[in-house]
């Protein structure tokens, strides 16, 4: 099945539509052009993309790490996007601390649960692994588009997560996070333009971007006790039908 196509395909899922558009096709792009830099200073043995975004493995492209893996759910396999797992996000059939990094693609934005999202993501990632989250700004043209919506934009949206929220939930996870790279510096109407014009801000400095990709990195320290609502954890592993492991539990009593 061709993966930039809807023609022919049994289900027309209305992401998948979008992601053919010249708005839709243009994001995708520059996020492939903004992840190549990002990654080049990823290594290790896998890389995990949680989440289709876009038709094909453009954000993954640029990957040094040895293996790239997708993983998403039927629905977006019957869109006609390459998947390697069809999981729910939430529920990863991966074994805990065997990730290098991890790519969350706007997959927060889409998940009914983004702590259980984040806590999955912790679980599989290797001590020192690296997490990669794109994610639209709330307070941009471009995130009161997504509200006033009502999720039909991008089609599927359930909710839009801050930079300062995302970093606050990471650094009581035990993360170091690094600075925010902001971008998407057009109209939330109409054609894109090239990669560049999305990335960069040009003439208008006050311009708010509407989108950020925030990195950071899984501490590990010495002596860290077992994190709290340990049942919690153990509930999600079972139901992921994997082992829980005690290696670097977090701190966070709410999550």
């Amino acid at each position: 099945m061709s993966q930039t196509s809807t023609q022919n395909r049994p289900d027309t899922d209305p992401l998948a539509v979008w992601w053919n558009t010249s708005q839709g096709s243009a994001i995708v792009a520059a996020e492939s052009e903004l992840l190549r830099e990002a990654l080049d200073k990823v290594f290790g043995w896998e890389l995990l993309q949680v989440g289709a975004w876009g038709l094909g493995r453009e954000l993954l492209a640029s990957a040094r790490t040895r293996h790239q893996a997708l993983a998403g759910t039927l629905e977006q396999q019957r869109a006609g996007v390459q998947l390697d797992l069809v999981a729910r996000a939430a529920h990863l059939p991966i074994a805990s601390d065997s990730v290098d990094a991890v790519l969350l693609a706007h997959a927060l934005e889409f998940a009914a649960d983004p702590h259980a999202l984040l806590r999955e993501v912790d679980r599989i990632l290797t001590g020192e692994g690296q997490l990669l989250v794109l994610g639209f700004r709330p307070w941009s043209l471009w995130g009161l588009r997504a509200v006033a919506s009502r999720g039909a934009f991008p089609p599927g949206v359930q909710h839009l997560l801050s930079e300062r929220r995302l970093r606050d939930w990471l650094v009581l996870l035990g993360y170091e996070v690094t600075p925010v790279r902001r971008y998407l510096f057009s109209l939330p109407w109409g054609k894109l333009g090239a990669p560049a014009r999305v990335l960069r801000r040009g003439l208008t400095s006050w311009w708010p971007a509407g989108a950020y990709l925030l990195q950071a990195r899984k501490r590990l320290y010495a002596g860290t006790p077992l994190r709290l609502r340990w049942r919690d954890r153990e509930r999600l592993h079972v139901l992921a039908g994997i082992t829980p492991t005690t290696r670097g539990q977090s701190k966070d009593p709410s999550l």
